[in-house]
């Protein structure tokens, strides 16, 4: 496995101190996020899965511990719209440039607003995806915040 991705390469470029974690990633899984987590031996709440949604329309990047689910009306008024959806896999593949699996908010090809579920500042650190099926980054979750330069709001259930 690669550990340079355009995930981590945003990061380096940016000054942003991060490490890299591997797991076997399980295409059968239903759940990326909590199987990434049961790997690696951490709890579901520390690592962090990337959705790819729709607010009226435009494309929205949402990062939310693995073990909760986003509230789309939540979603919607974090970024001032009124209709949120989960975008299509394929679509999500075509805006970031990454694999289902292995999208990460960083790096993407096409910057949309990121929004970060408020409670993430409240851990130490985070994983979230480093751009490739089985790479999660370990990083503070105010330096990823900073990084994305996203907006942090309550958009879990």
């Amino acid at each position: 496995m690669r550990k340079t991705t355009p995930a981590t390469i945003a990061l380096t470029t940016a000054g942003v101190t991060f490490a890299t974690a591997t797991y076997d990633y399980d295409p059968g899984s239903d759940r990326v996020g909590l199987q990434a987590a049961a790997a690696m031996g951490v709890a579901p709440g520390v690592v962090f899965k990337t959705l790819m949604a729709e607010v009226d329309g435009k494309p929205v990047c949402v990062v939310v511990p693995s073990d909760e689910e986003v509230n789309m009306k939540k979603l919607a008024a974090a970024v001032g719209g009124k209709h949120a959806a989960m975008m299509k896999p394929a679509d999500a593949e075509r805006l970031t440039g990454y694999k289902v699996g292995g999208i990460s908010p960083l790096g993407q090809k096409r910057k949309v607003p990121t929004v970060v579920e408020e409670t993430a500042v409240l851990l130490d650190e985070i994983f979230i995806n480093g751009g490739q099926r089985g790479l999660q980054l370990r990083i503070k979750p105010e330096d990823a915040v900073a990084a994305l330069a996203a907006m942090l709001a309550d958009v879990i259930r």
